[in-house]
C-alpha cells in the first residue's frame, strides 16, 4: 500500500515537472511588455524626457542667467546670476541629451527598415532640436561620429559647429519631405501631437509635427542670418516664407509644440512633487521680470507669480538679480514660481507659435515678405504668448505707451520691442532667450551691484570636466578650434 502511495506521488510529482518545464517560457512571459522593440514603444518615453529635460535648464540655468528669477541667498560671491558659469552648469544637460541620442538613433534606423517615413521624420526633428541646443550652448561638439559606439568609437572627434548646422538645416529639410500626413503612426506613441491615428483621410498631428520642423528650421536660420555669406541663410528663409504649403509653420496655438503633462502615471508635471523648500523658497522673481509685469498688468503673473501682503496689499514683488554677497532676502517676502506651475499641463514647452510670430516680425523688419507687418507679427505674438498659457489680452494692452509698436522708431528700437515681448514668451523655452540675448543683444538687462567687473555676459558653458579624463585628445583639438580657451567668454562660431 505504501509503495503504491510514493508511486503516485512520483507520478503526480513528475507531471508537475514536466508541466513546469513545458509552460516555463509562457509563466515567466510579461504580457504587458512588447516582444519587439517598435518606434511606438521608444517614442512617448523619449519625449517626455527630452521635454522634462529642456524646462529643467529653463528653470535652473537660463531663469537666473536672464533674470526671470534669482536664488533667495547667494552668500558665496558666485552663480549664475553673477555670470560665474562652470562646466557643472552644463553637465548635466550635455549627459541627458546624448543620452537620448541613442533612442533618437534607435528610432530612426528600426523605422528605416520597417519602411515607416513619419517616424524617420519625427527623429529627425528631435535629432535637429538636441543637437541644435548642444552646439548652441557649448560650441564644436560630437556629432558625425557621437552615437558610434557599435563601431568601437568611444573617444568621438568634435565637429565644426559650421558643420554642425550645415547638416541640421540639410535634416529639417529631409524631415519636411517625409512627413506625409495621409497616413497614421503604425505602431503609435505619439504623446506631443497623437499622430497615432487619421481624422478621416488625413493625419493632423502628423501636420503639426511638419509644421513643427519648418518652425524649429525658421527659428535657426534667424540665428545664423548673420553666416549668411557662409551657409546661404536668406534663399532658405524665403523658400520657406513663400511656399507655406510646401513649407507649412505655426499658424495658431493649437500647433504648438507643447507636451501636454496629463498629470497620469508616466506623464506627470515633472516639478510635481517638489517641495515648497526646493520651488519656491529658494528662489525669487527679479524687479527686472515682475516690474515690467506689473508696469503693463499683465495677467500672465497671476498664473507664474504668488503674491505677498505689502501694507495689507497683495502684490506682485521682484528682487535684484546678481545682488552684492552681503545682501539676502527673506522667506516668504517676494514673488516666487505660482505652485499651479508645479500641475499645469503646458509646462513642456518645445517651441510656439507665438515664437514663430516674433521670428517673422523681426524678418519683416530685416527685409523679408512674410505677407504682414512686423506691428500684425508681434501684436499676434503677445496675444498668443498669453493663450498658451491660458489668459485673454486685456483690452487696451496693445496700446499702452511701451507695449505700442513704434512702426515710426529706427529699426532699432522695433527689434527691442519685439525682443522684450519675445522674451516673456520664451519663459520656460529651455536656453533659448539667453541664445537670443547673445544673438541680438537685447533684453537690456540691468547689471547688477554684485557682479565683478571682470565678468563678461557668458556666451557659452564650457565642457564637462570629466571629458577631459575620457576624451583628453578630442577635447583638446575642440577648445582649439573654439579660440584655445574652453571658458564662458568664447563665442560659438554664429556668434563671431
Amino acid at each position: 500500500m505504501r509503495r503504491t502511495k510514493y508511486i503516485g506521488m512520483l507520478a503526480v510529482l513528475s507531471c508537475l515537472l514536466f508541466s513546469c518545464k513545458k509552460d516555463f517560457t509562457s509563466i515567466n512571459t510579461d504580457p504587458g511588455r512588447p516582444s519587439t522593440v517598435t518606434p511606438g514603444v521608444i517614442l512617448p518615453q523619449l519625449e517626455y524626457r527630452m521635454v522634462s529635460s529642456s524646462i529643467s535648464v529653463a528653470r535652473n540655468f537660463t531663469h537666473d542667467l536672464m533674470q526671470y528669477s534669482a536664488p533667495r541667498i547667494s552668500a558665496d560671491g558666485l552663480g549664475v546670476h553673477r555670470y560665474y558659469v562652470n562646466a557643472n552648469d552644463g553637465s548635466g544637460f550635455w549627459n541627458a541629451m546624448y543620452g537620448y541620442m541613442t533612442d533618437i538613433y534607435d528610432i530612426y534606423n528600426i523605422s528605416d527598415k520597417l519602411n515607416e517615413p513619419n517616424y524617420k521624420a519625427i527623429a529627425l526633428v528631435y535629432k535637429c532640436w538636441a543637437y541644435s541646443m548642444l552646439t548652441d550652448v557649448f560650441g564644436n561638439i560630437p556629432y558625425s561620429k557621437a552615437i558610434d559606439a557599435s563601431n568601437k568609437n568611444f573617444t568621438p572627434s568634435f565637429d565644426n559647429q559650421k558643420d554642425i548646422y550645415t547638416q541640421i538645416l540639410k535634416d529639417l529639410s529631409s524631415a519636411n519631405d517625409l512627413f506625409d500626413a495621409t497616413k497614421a503612426l503604425t505602431y503609435g506613441g505619439d504623446v506631443l501631437y497623437a499622430s497615432n491615428a487619421l481624422s478621416g483621410s488625413t493625419n493632423p498631428g502628423i501636420q503639426n509635427w511638419k509644421k513643427l520642423c519648418n518652425s524649429l528650421r525658421l527659428r535657426l536660420l534667424l540665428r545664423l542670418l548673420k553666416k549668411d555669406g557662409e551657409l546661404d541663410i536668406s534663399s532658405q528663409i524665403r523658400a520657406i516664407l513663400a511656399d507655406p504649403t510646401k513649407y507649412p509653420v505655426f499658424a495658431s496655438t493649437a500647433d504648438d509644440a507643447i507636451f501636454k503633462f496629463t498629470g497620469i502615471y508616466p506623464y506627470y508635471n515633472p516639478y510635481y512633487n517638489a517641495r515648497t523648500l526646493d520651488w519656491r523658497q529658494g528662489d525669487y522673481y527679479t524687479k527686472f521680470l515682475i516690474d515690467s509685469l506689473n508696469k503693463y498688468n499683465d495677467p500672465r503673473r497671476g498664473v507664474w507669480a504668488t503674491t505677498v501682503k505689502v501694507g495689507g496689499v497683495a502684490v506682485y514683488q521682484g528682487i535684484n538679480s546678481g545682488y552684492v554677497p552681503t545682501q539676502s532676502y527673506d522667506v516668504d517676502a517676494n514673488s516666487s514660481y505660482s505652485d499651479g506651475l508645479k500641475t499645469i499641463p503646458q509646462l513642456g514647452i518645445m517651441m510656439t507659435y507665438a515664437e514663430v510670430e516674433f521670428i517673422k516680425a523681426e524678418l519683416e523688419l530685416k527685409g523679408f515678405t512674410t505677407g504682414k507687418p512686423a506691428r500684425t507679427h508681434y501684436e499676434n505674438g503677445i496675444g498668443a504668448a498669453m493663450t498658451q498659457w491660458g489668459v485673454a489680452l486685456p483690452a487696451g494692452y496693445l496700446t499702452q505707451p511701451g507695449v505700442l509698436y513704434n512702426e515710426t522708431g529706427s529699426s532699432d528700437a522695433q527689434l527691442q520691442q519685439i525682443m522684450l515681448q519675445k522674451y516673456y514668451a520664451l519663459f520656460f523655452v529651455d536656453y533659448q532667450s539667453w541664445l537670443e540675448k547673445r544673438r541680438t543683444g537685447y533684453p537690456i538687462l540691468p547689471r547688477g551691484a554684485g557682479i565683478p567687473a571682470s565678468n563678461p555676459f557668458p556666451s557659452r558653458i564650457p565642457y564637462p570636466t570629466y571629458l577631459q579624463t575620457l576624451n583628453p585628445t578630442n577635447l583638446a583639438a575642440a577648445v582649439k578650434g573654439i579660440g584655445g580657451a574652453d571658458n564662458s567668454s568664447v563665442k560659438v562660431w554664429w556668434d563671431q
